[in-house]
């Protein structure tokens, strides 16, 4: 039996851990949800990857800039370089999610799969997107295919380059 691939998810925040006081609601506070909090809403996970999960910020993505994104750089490539990680995913605020996937574009020098993903509607909400994203990312981060392609960013079921995604209304 083949080992499963063992993938590490950052969350730094953003609408993908937020908390609305009711599934309905539409206003929502972010960054209020851990990475564990969020696992737990996504069944079969486990069977794709052994997972470790930590937090470096829980911060709304608009507060989010290049020191934060430098601090994010740091950690990624300190889990790549441990050998029995395969990929790497984060979380992030789609507010700035596009700016630092470039960053880290530009920045890292790994080979592994780094996938970005968010979401757009709060981890609480009736129709939350968040969970079926982050376990797309976990897909991907985990596949031998996505070795040497750069940060990856996947959102609604499509894997976007991190150099050319654009968030548009």
């Amino acid at each position: 039996m083949t080992a499963k691939p063992k993938v590490v998810i950052i969350g730094t925040g953003g609408t993908i851990a937020g908390r609305a006081a009711l599934a309905t609601d539409l206003a929502y506070d972010a960054a209020q949800l851990s990475v564990g909090e969020l696992l737990e809403a996504i069944p079969g996970l486990k069977d794709i990857a052994d997972i470790s999960a930590t937090n470096l910020f829980s911060l709304n993505s608009k507060d989010m800039g290049p020191g934060e994104w430098l601090q994010l750089a740091r950690r990624i490539e300190t889990c790549a370089e441990d050998h029995d990680i395969a990929g790497v995913v984060v979380t992030h605020g789609t507010d700035t999610l596009e700016e630092a996937a470039l960053f880290l574009e530009l920045t890292l020098r790994t080979q592994k799969p780094v996938v970005i993903t968010g979401s757009m509607r709060a981890a609480t909400a009736l129709s939350a997107d968040g969970p079926a994203n982050l376990y797309h990312a976990v897909q991907v981060s985990a596949s031998s295919q996505a070795i040497g392609r750069g940060v990856l960013v996947v959102l609604n079921g499509e894997i976007f380059s991190g150099a050319r995604v654009i968030k548009s209304h």
